[in-house]
């Protein structure tokens, strides 16, 4: 028998038996680092296969390697001629001459080319090189035998290369490499792992990940490392972050990993490839905070300064910055600034007076403390010169303020509010412990966000200084205190905008007129702010003026139309005529629109005329009726100009109640016109109510807290004059009348208990008598009036209005009219459809406003 066994053992793995003797070996050697992780063998790597040659040299035993080398199983390859089985033909001739000599004796070893056998369906066998080594040797007769030892050439090649790229990782790659033991020991490192953690790379050996990193990281490493040994996934771009000998910076590396296994499939390990990513860390972090800032100054941008409200304002910067930026954060304004004052006092030092408008805090119960005591929102302090952040406010610069030994708080910023070169406050920004501190980025960042948010809130307050202009004109130039009119009862009122809206242009008015008539104004300028409040005052003073000149309801409109155009033109009415006539692009800026209600109620007939030039429709309410809108003409805006105004004349039952208003109250973004008219209407259900009650009920009831523009709302309950405080008469044309008028207005008067009036009043009537007689046509009337005043018409047919002029010493006449304006409160005359009135009013005995000595009066003359 030859050296070689006939048969295989019952292994699977024929390098098992191999593995255990080096196990045993390698244990023996004291080397129990192996004794959990045998290497394996050599011919778990290399395909060697053994069998040996008969004397008569055929196969006589094949073994297992031979089997899983060849392909061809022992059954079948013991009687088998070697060179008719592998060699090709063209070279059995040479094969059998060497199995000649080597069956002599000799041994032989070369490189041979073999053809697997064909298969058993007609497959035809691949070509191989094999490297074979024949050992001669004797059978126990003391024949002739050969042993062949055949070595895969191919397998060999592939090693050869496998070593040459593993002798690069380990010497010559720029990464560090590590092969880590199932112990999670390093059984090798390559020169550049060395280079970085010292020493030379077999010094490593039998390290931990804990002789590199520092416990909490290498605890999470060394999880990963099992988790991949046991699974067998692999670990890409993992961070791992630690320190290097001799440096105290900390470091960051890109580590993959994957398990490694024996030439048989066995896991007996795990590979570790490390990247320095330090440098790309770091610029990844500059790149990020780049980002970060960015985007928190775009942030800024769209949430900083949506509103012109000062505490607004501060707090959309905290939102922005809580917890983005900082944990904590307050911001001071100068209490003087938000007094109005443009320069407040102590600026120069930083120990001003400042109110705090806002406070973050990102801590739960943590309020902020900065320097000194805890300051609540809303409170006046100041801080010490010597303070950090008196010291921001006086250079304009921003300052770090100290921490507090113990404190919450480890980094604060204190930052200058700085707009137009103007110092307006103090925001500061604090970082709690745990946090990054604050470096020069977030410093020049702080500057950036405090400066954004320092010219926004100097906006609010420029716009909360003209808000208040405006209003305070605006309230100027309405009526003071509750109006008062000849049969009416009046009340009013009158919301502005909120400080978020500019003020508005709306107004209303309560003019007295002649005869105890009265004129109600309600208008509406187009536009906002100061602008707004001026043409509303400008078109409220054109309006009294109109309305003294007792112009009718549609005349005074037109005039309107006619001052509101020349508004907005330096030439002024004319220049504006002219102006329209030419095509040209207008000019919207420089264009003023109002609409404008305009009422005269008679509180003798109780009749109201109305003229409308594009305002909302007047609401009328009759006693025990349903509120109603009166169907009023609505006409062109004020400014418009090129088309008539026209008149609708009611009238007012007694006890009527009767509602003037401007958009303000019944329209909105939430409701729309239509929805506020009907809500005013369904308002107004009782007209017996109290004006004052009626008034609070209907902006108790409708929207009006939405601050989107200015209400203006006039009502007016109808309060008729009696019949008894009405003499009304009719005079022919002839020279008694004027004796006739006398006795009426004395019996009359007499009838009023006004003996003091008598003499006074016969005078004056006697005067405009005979003046209508001499100067006036048709027939005369006399009608005497009583309510506040007394109040005495003459009319006639005649059109020519009378003109007070003169007298020289030397004219005999020409001192009436003279006359009648020495003896009355005051006196006019009116047009009316059919001719002219003249009037007179005296003042009441017992009033404020004494009565004049007649005979005085015509001693002046003279």
């Amino acid at each position: 028998m030859s050296e070689i066994p006939a048969k295989a053992t019952e292994s699977e793995d024929p390098s098992d038996g191999a593995r255990d003797q080096a196990a045993e070996g390698t244990a023996a050697a004291g080397d129990a680092m192996w004794q959990s992780s045998p290497p394996g063998s050599i011919y778990d790597y290399i395909r060697v296969a053994s069998f040996s040659i008969s004397p008569d040299g055929f196969v006589d035993q094949w073994s297992l390697r031979a089997e899983q080398l060849l392909g061809i199983p022992a059954s079948r390859a013991v009687g088998m001629d070697p060179i008719e089985a592998f060699i090709d033909p063209d070279l059995r001739d040479r094969g059998q001459r060497k199995m000649a000599e080597i069956l002599d004796g000799r041994e032989w070893t070369g490189v041979v080319p073999f053809r697997m056998p064909d298969g058993a369906e007609g497959v035809r066998g691949t070509d191989g090189l094999a490297e074979v080594y024949v050992m001669p040797t004797r059978t126990a007769e003391g024949d002739k035998a050969a042993v062949c030892i055949v070595v895969d050439v191919r397998t060999l090649r592939s090693i050869e290369t496998d070593l040459a790229a593993s002798q690069a990782i380990f010497g010559q790659s720029p990464f560090g490499f590590l092969l880590i033991d199932t112990d999670l020991r390093v059984r090798r490192a390559n020169e550049r792992f060395a280079s970085i953690f010292g020493g030379a790379p077999d010094d490593h050996r039998g390290k931990g990940v804990h002789d590199y990193l520092p416990r909490a990281e290498a605890e999470r490493v060394s999880a990963t490392l099992r988790r991949v040994l046991e699974s067998g996934e692999s670990i890409t771009d993992m961070h791992v972050t630690g320190f290097v000998p001799g440096s105290e910076e900390r470091r960051h590396w890109s580590v993959n990993l994957y398990r490694v296994h024996s030439g048989s499939g066995r896991p007996i390990g795990i590979a570790w490839l490390g990247t320095d990513i330090t440098s790309r860390r770091a610029a990844a972090r500059e790149a990020a905070a780049a980002r970060r800032n960015l985007a928190l100054l775009n942030e800024a941008g769209a949430r900083i300064g949506n509103s012109l409200d000062l505490e607004t304002t501060a707090r959309e910067l905290l939102d922005v910055v809580v917890p983005g930026f900082c944990d904590l954060a307050t911001v001071d304004l100068y209490q003087g600034l938000l007094a109005g004052d443009e320069t407040p006092p102590g600026l120069a030092d930083g120990s001003a007076e400042l109110r705090r408008v806002a406070s973050a805090s990102a801590v739960a119960g943590a309020p902020f403390t900065g320097s000194g005591e805890p300051v609540e929102v809303g409170a006046v302090h100041h801080f010490p010169f010597n303070s950090p952040c008196a010291d921001a406010l006086r250079t304009a610069r921003p300052r770090r303020v100290p921490a507090e030994e113990g404190g919450l708080v480890q980094s604060t910023l204190a930052v200058p509010m700085v707009a137009h070169d103007t110092v307006v406050g103090l925001a500061q920004f604090a970082r709690t412990k745990g946090s990054e501190p604050f470096g020069d980025r977030d410093r020049d960042l702080a500057v950036e966000l405090a400066a954004r948010a320092a010219v926004c809130i100097d906006n609010a307050r420029l716009y909360r200084r003209e808000h208040e202009r405006a209003l305070i004109l605006q309230r100027s130039l309405l009526p003071p205190g509750a109006p008062e009119a000849s049969g009416l009862d009046i009340a009013c009122r009158y919301l502005p905008g909120n400080a978020a809206t500019e003020v508005g242009g709306d107004w209303f008015d309560v003019i007295e007129l002649p005869g105890h008539r009265t004129a109600l104004v309600v208008g509406d300028v187009m536009g906002r702010g100061l602008r707004a409040a001026v043409a509303m005052g400008e078109l409220r003073t054109a309006v009294r003026t109109l309305a003294l000149l007792d112009l009718e309801p549609a005349e005074v409109l037109s005039a309107l139309d006619e001052i509101a155009r020349g508004l907005g033109t330096p030439g002024g009415v004319q220049q504006a005529t002219r102006t329209a006539r030419q095509p040209r692009d207008a000019d919207l800026s420089e264009v003023y629109l109002a609409t404008c209600v305009y009422a005269v109620y008679d509180s003798v007939t109780r009749r109201c005329t109305f003229a409308n030039a594009g305002h909302l429709p007047p609401v009328l309410v009759e006693p025990g009726e349903a509120a109603l809108m009166l169907d009023v003409p609505p006409g062109m805006p004020l400014g418009v100009g090129g088309e008539p105004f026209e008149e609708v004349e009611v009238e007012l039952p007694e006890g009527a109640l009767l509602a003037l208003y401007t958009d303000g109250l019944v329209e909105s973004r939430d409701h729309p016109l239509d929805e506020g008219l009907q809500a005013f209407v369904g308002a107004l259900t009782d007209a017996s109510r109290p004006l004052e009650d009626v008034c609070d009920h209907v902006l108790n009831t409708l929207d009006t807290h939405h601050g989107e523009d200015d209400i203006a709302l006039l009502m007016a309950r109808v309060q008729g004059l009696p019949a008894d405080s009405v003499g009304d008469w009719t005079l022919p044309r002839e020279p008694r009348s004027v004796g006739r008028a006398r006795e009426y207005a004395r019996a009359q008067l007499l009838s009023w208990d006004l003996e003091p009036l008598v003499d006074t009043t016969e005078l004056l009537v006697s005067e405009l008598v005979t003046n209508a007689l001499r100067y006036g046509e048709g027939e005369i009337r006399l009608r005497l009036l009583l309510d506040r005043t007394l109040v005495c018409e003459v009319w006639d047919s005649g059109l020519v209005q009378p003109r007070r002029r003169r007298a020289r010493d030397t004219d005999e006449g020409g001192r009436g009219l003279q006359l009648v304006g020495l003896l009355s409160a005051a006196w006019g005359s009116r047009r009316t459809p059919r001719g002219k009135t003249v009037w007179f009013e005296l003042p009441l005995p017992g009033g404020e406003h004494g009565l004049t000595d007649p005979a005085e009066a015509l001693l002046s003359l003279f």
